[in-house]
């Protein structure tokens, strides 16, 4: 258990703070030492703008969707290519097109509407009610140090989810193929329900008195989120939100391409059913180790705004799959690679989720170790080397502890290597068909860098001198040796 061996000190929780925070569902209070609380105090205040300020997340906010639109549009309507005016008195004609595309083809249609919200309110339902592994996550320095409990069950309900769909499409109640036919207008909806919550809980959270590290700008604090533990009953928004939407539509998007090149052509090509393989080794990863997502910073820090919402219910699930909707409407021939080919594809993505997998692992149940958690869920997989016993770390005057073995004795981020070479293998299973699949890849590096810097500065804010100590001892950011 944590104790002042590691700078944390336990204090009980008063009677009044039990009843207050009973809808929380109080773990614990783990206090850091005084120099810690003064660093979090720091953290936890507005400072500056990120994003590029109110100007920069504007622009995110409407470019970002129009960008989805024309690279779906180029995918599905130009074979795969980057198409624009072909003069200046073609520009009004070619954005006429582009509309045309949307308001004809992404449409927010009914068949849209009921599936997508089928899907989250069968996904709340399921949060509700499978019985799950209760979680302690860390102390919230704006809970005046309280650690939360979370329910972890997302691994019982993404199989219940899968059983669920496999009965619907057997008796032709619901046919996956139709998933991937509708793209354009499932993308619609999603893009409705990420900006709609996402300013829900802006105005929700301000009118309860709940929000917290506010910059007083409007839209700014709407993209950046104004609340940091959205609950339902014993269900966490955000941490359902991270794993249930997103990552259950592009497995079922898989899926879909996969069902319907079966349909089309009698058989599903390796290159499908490697994205089967690669969405379905994310989406079970997310699902069996879910105990470890309170322990990210995403959890006790980042708040629920646009950022997160709109990236979960539309960024992800309708960005990071395009190889599934450019093979689902193109001839194999186009696409097919040598044995030799598909046994490296294979074994590349196969390398790179272990290393990710025990990675987060071994991060996650360091931090557990750190508050006296020794025991794990034994969800399948469990790969080797996923806990370090005895872990070397760093002891700061903070009162966290910050881990230099394992993977983590290579890269201060072995886990985003892992992670973006996975995402680097979801464009080359379409080989140089399209540039539109790569596009994953390419905008994932930007974000990891830019995380990074972000996660970066905050930890040398947070750690100080310690957190130069760790750096002179893990030199390299990201691939060891490189940089």
């Amino acid at each position: 258990m944590a104790g002042p061996e590691n700078g944390l000190k336990l204090r009980k929780v008063n009677n009044d703070s039990e009843v207050n925070a009973e809808k929380l569902q109080v773990g614990r209070v783990v206090v850091p030492t005084a120099e810690g609380m003064k660093r979090d105090k720091e953290l936890d205040s507005h400072v500056e703008y990120e994003f590029g300020g109110p100007w920069g997340v504007v622009a995110i906010m409407t470019g970002f969707p129009l960008l989805m639109y024309y690279l779906w549009i180029c995918l599905v309507f130009y074979d795969g290519q980057l198409v624009h005016p072909t003069s200046v008195d073609d520009i009004k004609p070619f954005l006429w097109r582009m509309w045309e595309h949307v308001r004809v083809d992404a449409s927010p249609n009914a068949y849209a509407w009921k599936v997508y919200t089928g899907l989250i309110v069968y996904q709340l339902f399921l949060a509700w009610v499978v019985p799950g592994y209760m979680q302690e996550g860390l102390p919230v320095p704006s809970l005046n140090y309280r650690t939360l409990m979370y329910k972890c069950n997302a691994i019982g309900c993404i199989y219940v989810t899968m059983i669920t769909a496999a009965v619907l499409h057997y008796f032709n109640i619901f046919r996956l193929t139709e998933i991937i036919d509708n793209f354009g207008h499932l993308m619609t909806v999603a893009m409705i329900y990420g900006f709609g919550v996402s300013f829900f809980m802006y105005f929700i959270t301000v009118a309860t008195g709940n929000q917290i590290r506010m910059s007083g700008n409007f839209i700014y604090d709407v993209f950046m989120g104004a609340c940091l533990n959205p609950r339902i009953g014993p269900i966490d928004l955000k941490m359902w939100l991270e794993v249930r939407i997103p990552w259950v539509i592009v497995f079922f998007m898989s899926v879909s391409g996969a069902c319907k090149q079966y349909e089309t052509y009698g058989y599903v090509t390796p290159n499908m059913a490697f994205m089967c393989l690669a969405t379905w080794l994310y989406l079970n990863a997310c699902g069996k180790g879910e105990e470890c997502i309170p322990q990210t910073w995403d959890m006790f820090h980042e708040k629920w705004g646009f950022l997160v919402i709109f990236w979960n219910f539309a960024g992800v699930p309708f960005s990071y799959i395009y190889s599934v909707v450019y093979m689902a409407s193109h001839d194999p021939e186009k696409y097919r690679f040598s044995t030799p080919t598909y046994v490296a594809l294979y074994a590349t993505l196969l390398t790179a989720y272990y290393i990710w997998d025990t990675a987060m692992s071994q991060k996650s149940r360091f931090k557990m170790q750190s508050q006296g958690i020794t025991s794990y869920r034994k969800t399948f997989p469990q790969l080797p080397w996923g806990t370090i016993k005895n872990p070397s770390y760093i002891q700061t005057a903070h009162g966290n502890r910050l881990l230099t073995d394992g993977w983590w004795r290579y890269s201060r981020k072995p886990n985003y290597v892992a992670d973006w070479v996975m995402s680097l293998t979801w464009g080359l299973v379409q080989g140089t068909c399209s540039p539109i699949p790569y596009f994953y890849s390419v905008f994932f590096i930007v974000v990891l860098i830019h995380r990074c810097s972000r996660d970066f500065e905050r930890c040398a804010i947070k750690y100080g001198k310690d957190w130069e100590k760790y750096c002179s001892i893990v030199k390299y950011k990201f691939i060891p040796g490189i940089y």
